[in-house]
Order: C-alpha cells, then structure tokens, then sequence
C-alpha cells in the first residue's frame, strides 16, 4: 500500500517506495507549485493517466545524463551540420507542451488516443514556466516548431519531463541544443526518470537512487534564480553555394 496525500501532507521518505511498480511512493495532494518543487528538490516525479489519481515516483535505479556525455550519433552529426534548424529557449513553452502532450498511438484498454499529460498537468506546468522555473527547448526548421522538450530547472540541476518530434530528429536536435546550453551554464545533471532505449543511446546511464538523491541534494543548491531563458539561441544556418 502506498500513502494518500492531502493538501499538507509531506511526502514519505523516497525509500519507501514499491520495488513493483518501480518507484511508486504516494498518491493524492495537488499540482501546486509549491508541491511540484519540492517533490523535484526530493527526488519525486509525477506521472499518472487521466483516469488515476496524481501518482508521484521515485524510482531506483534512476535514468540521467551529463551533459558533456551526450552522444552525437553519425546520423545525428550529418543532421546537425548539413539541416538548417534554430534551437530557441522559452518562446513557445504552451505549443511545446502541447506537442508532448500529442496522443502517441492508443490505450490498450479502451483504443483510443492515449497521452499522460492532462489539461491539469500543461496548466501546473505552465504556472511553473511564468515563475522561472520550468523551461522549454524547442528544434524550429523552416519557421515552425519541428519539435522539443521541456522541463525543470533547479540550481544547477534540470529535470527533464517529455519529449516530441514533428520532423526526424528534431527532438534530438532540441536535447543537443539543450545539453550545450546547460553545460555553458554549469548544470552537472540532466534528470531522465527511467530508462528507455533511446535515451541509452543518446548517452544516458542509470545510476542508484541513493547516488542519484546525493547528487541533486548538492546540485540545487547552487546560486542560480529562476527566470526565462530566452535570450539563448543556437543556430545551423541553410548551406549556401
């Protein structure tokens, strides 16, 4: 059994969670911001369809990557270099929500479009972004969002939370592009939650939880406000004979 959350409940310490399903600690509370940075200062995630409660996770062993260790692959560089594209910081954060939150084929149980990230989650999230907290990246090719990603920053620590792709590995690009940035600014940690092969292949490792929670206790406190990125771009220009 795990716990349910009221408004003032704190959460139980992560390593109570169930070994089955991996990581799963508590259930109940809200989406308030106040609530989501702390779940992030302690390692904890939510995740949960729109016909379950909030879900919150902790799972061990945890998925992350370096941001100096992120893999080009040979496909990846000859995109990178001979495609056109702008990686931009905070100028779309809805859309980009909105293309993470895309249906990605259908529910096993009913058959339809299935997708996680609910109207309540795009507006907690949203609120996170307009204090500074929560960031989007975002791959744009010929004028339009080709894709991206979004997530939390906290000291020097981010937490990554979806992903999509309108055109070939343009969320590849946005994670590169993302990777650069963080590692200009002094971020040590790219928070993945679980594995998956293709972030393996991007660079991305598990390591336990206990190093995982060591690791962010030091990173997020780091001096480093909440505010827009939006000053950052990064840019392949057209090839031009």
């Amino acid at each position: 059994m795990i716990p349910w959350l009221d408004k003032y409940t704190r959460f139980p310490p992560v390593e109570k969670a169930l070994r089955e399903p991996n990581g799963l600690l508590a259930a109940g509370a809200d989406l308030s911001p106040g609530r989501l940075l702390d779940a992030y200062r302690h390692g904890i995630f939510p995740w949960f369809s729109h016909k379950e409660p909030i879900l919150w996770w902790s799972p061990d062993p945890r998925m992350v990557l370096v941001p100096s260790e992120f893999k080009v692959s040979r496909s990846l560089g000859k995109t990178l270099r001979n495609r056109p594209w702008d990686v931009r910081f905070d100028t779309a954060f809805d859309a980009v929500m909105q293309g993470c939150a895309a249906p990605r084929g259908n529910d096993l149980a009913t058959g339809q479009p299935h997708t996680w990230i609910s109207e309540n989650m795009i507006e907690a999230y949203t609120r996170l972004h307009e204090l500074g907290w929560a960031h989007s990246v975002e791959t744009w090719i010929d004028g339009e969002l080709a894709g991206g990603l979004y997530g939390i920053a906290i000291g020097a620590m981010f937490y990554g939370e979806s992903m999509f792709s309108r055109r070939p590995d343009a969320s590849k690009i946005a994670l590169a592009g993302l990777t650069r940035h963080l590692d200009s600014l002094g971020f040590a940690l790219i928070d993945c939650q679980m594995k998956t092969p293709h972030l393996a292949s991007l660079g991305a490792r598990e390591i336990p939880r206990s190093e995982f929670l060591r690791r962010v206790a030091e990173l997020i406190h780091y001096p480093r406000p909440p505010g827009p990125w939006t000053g950052a771009v990064l840019s392949n220009p057209p090839c031009r004979d």
